[in-house]
């Protein structure tokens, strides 16, 4: 898998990406600790339980660098400079332990860099999916690319 360098994307761009990720309790466990996150709802089966989800509810933080990394392969490996921000980002359902999620990206602007003339900026939106075809996560991703040659 190769990412794609500035001058080869087009505005209207989709991409279903192949690699999907089942989230295990450790994913979300080991993520949770590693962010020094203390949230409850990430850790703790009982107070989970009590939560209107009524069970463990998957750190948001997570699905969203997971819905990035299932994209990377396709879309910047080996082209990307930087990446220059994150926007608009939502999670309109929730994701649970034992989700299986994937991620789509769509390319939604191009533009030449003013300052480096042999790159440009891809905005993309990203969105993770889970198996009931729910979207979980959702943003826009702008990252500054290589240029062909």
């Amino acid at each position: 898998m190769a990412g794609r360098h500035f001058d080869e994307w087009t505005v209207g761009d989709k991409l279903t990406h192949e690699i999907r990720r089942t989230v295990t309790e450790a994913d979300n466990l080991f993520f949770t600790v590693m962010t020094h996150n203390p949230q409850p709802l990430h850790l703790d089966v009982e107070a989970a339980k009590e939560s209107e989800f009524g069970q463990i509810l998957v750190n948001g933080t997570y699905t969203f660098s997971l819905m990035v990394g299932l994209s990377v392969g396709d879309t910047t490996l080996g082209t990307l400079v930087a990446n220059l921000g994150y926007d608009k980002l939502v999670m309109p359902k929730p994701v649970f332990i034992g989700d299986t999620l994937h991620a789509t990206s769509e390319v939604i602007a191009l533009r030449e860099s003013k300052s480096r003339p042999d790159t440009g900026i891809v905005t993309f939106l990203h969105e993770a999916v889970n198996q009931r075809g729910e979207v979980v996560c959702r943003c826009e991703r702008s990252a500054l690319l290589k240029k062909a040659g």
